[in-house]
Order: structure tokens, then sequence, then C-alpha cells
């Protein structure tokens, strides 16, 4: 199967193909699951709040190393988690199967489903989909593979929120590529509501926070930079001027964010948890 699907159009000069093979290397570096791990509580309130119940059909959209597929089989559920990365899949299933958790790990695009309509009773990502270059491609998909009534819980990170700013500050040494749509656009009611207005029976969102908790502002940076593949690619891609002037813009960040104090480091990042109820009813 390939992991990025070759028949994505160029769409206004961009080519799509070569956008997300650059993800795909981005995701691919460092060590994304010292990082994703201290996520997993995300994925606990969202599977709570999309109302995830036994025998159900959950997908886990660029579900990274599990937080949401794992969260779903403690509910048993019958779960399947894509991601068009294989190494985060790889840590997802050995935490898997260290809890004796069923679910099935396949690399798979967001934007191109190897799934049937509405096999599914529930969709999930936490801070996976918004990273979809193609946001209406990969809004449809999660769409169809899910049956009418179903539900489609994200968690996303809001453009005024630490990840946001964080993506804001690192765009500005390295630049994103040309045209393509923020990620940080999926945590805004309003582009939601475009996205999934038309399909939505219903639509709740709340925003909430996750408390990123270090040492040190130095001991935050040092983490992401060894395992964080957005940042650790950034910071490869600068001249050492440019990574020390990158490094005084991410502290200066950290700072201004920091809730703990000198003697450690807590930063709430702001998110939204969105619950979609897809229109429809449920097919016997």
């Amino acid at each position: 199967m390939n992991t990025v699907t070759d028949s994505a159009p160029a769409r206004e000069g961009i080519d799509y193909t070569a956008v997300k093979r650059r993800q795909q290397a981005v995701w691919a570096a460092g060590d994304f699951a010292v990082i994703g791990n201290t996520l997993q509580i995300v994925g606990e309130t969202l599977a709570e709040a999309a109302d995830i119940r036994a025998g159900e059909r959950v997908l886990d959209v660029a579900a990274g190393n599990g937080n949401a597929s794992l969260a779903a089989a403690r509910r048993h559920a019958n779960v399947t988690a894509i991601d068009y990365v294989p190494a985060l899949l790889d840590k997802g299933a050995a935490r898997a199967a260290a809890e004796g958790l069923q679910v099935r790990f396949e690399v798979a695009d967001a934007e191109a489903l190897p799934y049937a309509d509405a096999a599914f009773d529930a969709v999930l990502s936490t801070f996976g989909a918004m990273f979809a270059p193609q946001h209406e491609r990969c809004t449809g998909e999660m769409l169809r593979v899910l049956r009418g009534g179903g539900r489609i819980g994200l968690a996303n990170w809001t453009p005024e929120g630490f990840i946001g700013q964080l993506f804001g500050v690192v765009g500005r040494h390295v630049p994103p590529p040309a045209g393509v749509a923020s990620p940080a656009l999926w945590g805004t009611e309003a582009h939601l509501t475009t996205l999934f207005g038309a399909q939505a029976r219903g639509m709740q969102i709340r925003r909430k926070h996750f408390n990123f908790r270090y040492r040190s502002p130095g001991h935050w940076l040092q983490v992401f930079r060894d395992c964080y593949g957005p940042v650790q690619k950034a910071f490869e891609a600068l001249p050492e001027s440019g990574r020390h002037a990158l490094a005084e813009d991410i502290t200066a960040l950290l700072a201004r964010f920091n809730t703990g104090g000198s003697g450690s480091l807590v930063v709430p990042g702001e998110y939204m948890e969105v619950i979609i109820t897809r229109r429809g009813e449920r097919r016997a």
C-alpha cells in the first residue's frame, strides 16, 4: 500500500504529493513517541466526549503512536489506526501489545482512506488530521467512511494557543510550503463549520488545555529538538546563527506561556475538542 497517494492532483501549482512526502520525512524524524505518550490524556478525554462504546467500529485518522486508538480500545471498541508514517504506527502497536489491547494498525493516507463508505461508527483524530495539506479532501474522506448518525471526534491545536504560536515562530525562520493552508485553521470554529457544517447534524466545540510539564525551558527545548520532527527539522535547515535565533525565539515563547514559575515549566497548550454528529441515520 502506498503511504502517499500518487494520484493527488496539483492545485494552484501545488504538488501535494511532494508536500506529503516532505511531511512524512518530518514526522518520521526524531522520536515523536517520547512526546506523543505524554498526550495520552487527550485521547482518553476525546474518547469519552465522543461516547465511544464497546463493539463500535472506530477509525483513528493520522493516529501517530496511537493515543486515541488505545483509548478507544480500552473501551472495547473495534479499532483501526492509520497513519502514513510506519515508524509511528510501530510505536503504537508496541504500546497496544504491552497493554494487551486489540488494534489494527495500517499504513494509509488520510486523504485517500482505503475503506468502504459508512464502514465506521466513529472517526477520531488527536492532533493528526489537522496536518493533512488538503483540508477538504481529508474531511470528505472522514465523512465518507462514517455511517449516518456517527461521530467524528477531533482534538486540534488553536492558532492562538502555545502550539499554534510555536508553529508561527518556526514558520518565520523556516517558511512552510507556499500556498498550503495552515493546519491551525482546524483550531477555529469558522473553518470547522466550513469543512463539516453541510454534513453535520450537530457540532460541539470546547476549548481545552493540555499542560506541557518540563523541568525548564531548556529541558523542553532539548526534548523537542531531539524528538519532535517539525522542530528538529527546522533547526537542521538553519545555519548556526539561525539556530541560535530560533532557540531564542522559542525560549521567549515558552517564558510568555509558562505558568510554573521560575522552578519549573508548565505551559498550557490550548486546543479545541470537537464532536461532530454526521447527518443521516444509522444503516441496518
